[in-house]
């Protein structure tokens, strides 16, 4: 029997958003997040040679720095762990150099954003240098982990049962996420993640809502939200054949 699930966004963005997702486990959807962060390959910056560096920083500064700039991902099947692409800077100062000086020898390869700093250069000072870029997992290099801020929480569901007492005093009652309010999904945001603010004066009661997670995820550029989900599920669809292959042996 095949298992159905139901994919709601919550909020919606290239590089961020929030989506529910009903009837999964608790173990499935720590599983999508694991893959987000760990098994979905990105390409980032691994070596870089320096033609000149007049700057203050040491070449390993500046190399972990240019190795930490998130670069665009090219579709599945394009590039292999073995492939890299080349990109070049040279920036004079009185400048500061960006990722966006980074050009690059493949237009399916270039910094996911124009505004990361670099290096501030002064007077007389010069960045010049190659790097090539490979792909790999973020279970091995945190710089390639395309998911920078990947969470879950479950979905409660609030219920309205009384009014308060007359004369009785509304306490404060935190909650973060999103809630569940006759069918309606509400960004705790939304009322300062305080059930008081929503409800005055009502007794209000709340609970979890079973298999069903608001996922909040944010990108490095590297690809859409959209991509790093599909990414991820192919990942656990990719090692759950290999281990029914290896049973089955």
């Amino acid at each position: 029997m095949t298992e159905s699930y139901d994919v709601e966004f919550v909020e919606r963005g290239d590089q961020e958003a929030r989506f529910l997702v009903r009837g999964v486990t608790p173990g499935f959807a720590n599983g999508i997040r694991r893959a987000m962060i760990a098994d979905v390959p990105t390409m980032a910056i691994d070596t870089v040679r320096f033609v000149e560096n007049s700057s203050v920083m040491f070449d390993e500064q500046l190399a972990l720095r240019l190795g930490l700039v998130p670069l665009t991902t090219p579709p599945v099947g394009e590039f292999s762990e073995d492939d890299t692409v080349t990109l070049s800077i040279d920036v004079e100062g009185p400048a500061t150099a960006y990722s966006g000086d980074l050009v690059s020898s493949d237009e399916l390869v270039e910094p996911a954003t124009d505004d990361v700093p670099i290096i501030e250069l002064k007077d007389g000072q010069r960045l010049e240098a190659e790097a090539d870029a490979s792909i790999d997992r973020g279970k091995n290099h945190a710089k390639h982990q395309g998911g920078v801020a990947v969470g879950y929480r479950h979905l409660q569901r609030v219920e309205v049962v009384d009014d308060l007492p007359e004369f009785e005093e509304q306490e404060s009652r935190i909650v973060r996420g999103v809630i569940e309010d006759n069918g309606e999904l509400v960004p705790t945001s939304e009322f300062d993640h305080d059930l008081s603010n929503r409800y005055p004066g009502k007794e209000v009661e709340i609970e979890d809502v079973p298999n069903a997670f608001v996922f909040h995820v944010e990108t490095d550029g590297s690809f859409t939200v959209e991509e790093l989900v599909t990414r991820a599920a192919d990942t656990i669809e990719s090692r759950a054949t290999e281990l029914e292959d290896a049973v089955q042996l």
